[in-house]
């Protein structure tokens, strides 16, 4: 792999409940466990920027391949849900990840196409193959 760009970031603190910052001072964050993993909640996690990463990710691999298509991604937007649960057996934890995907201007057929095609193109998408169940659902097209 040719190295495009490099990001970095340090977590510290108490892992989960402590802080996260990039090298660049551009992200700053403070990070808590979720009151549902018996965190207090005040601060954002691992998944939620998880989250936020793929969905920016996948969304750009799309409008990569449909300007390719010179198809319409009007209104469009991608939504990721990452879920973290605990493996068969309890020996440790996974993560499954689902993006919902609003593509108002194009046919079911086209989007099924261009979202098949970026999942091949996302860093993301690439990275999670094979690791983690990633379920693509197309939410919104146009009849």
């Amino acid at each position: 792999m040719k190295t495009l760009y490099t990001a970095e970031a340090l977590a510290s603190g108490e892992g989960r409940d402590g802080t996260a910052r990039s090298n660049d001072g551009r992200l700053a964050v403070e990070l808590a466990s979720p009151v549902e993993l018996g965190g207090n909640g005040q601060g954002t996690n691992p998944e939620q920027l998880f989250a936020a990463g793929y969905a920016a990710c996948f969304h750009s691999a799309l409008r990569l391949v449909a300007r390719k298509a010179g198809a319409d991604l009007t209104d469009s937007a991608v939504a990721a849900k990452i879920h973290l649960g605990q493996l068969d057996g309890g020996a440790g934890f996974g993560l499954a990840a689902e993006l919902e995907i609003a593509l108002p201007a194009l046919d079911l057929a086209t989007a099924e196409d261009l979202v098949a095609k970026a999942h091949q193109v996302c860093p993301y998408s690439n990275a999670t193959r094979g690791n983690i169940n990633v379920d693509l659902k197309i939410l919104e097209y146009a009849a």
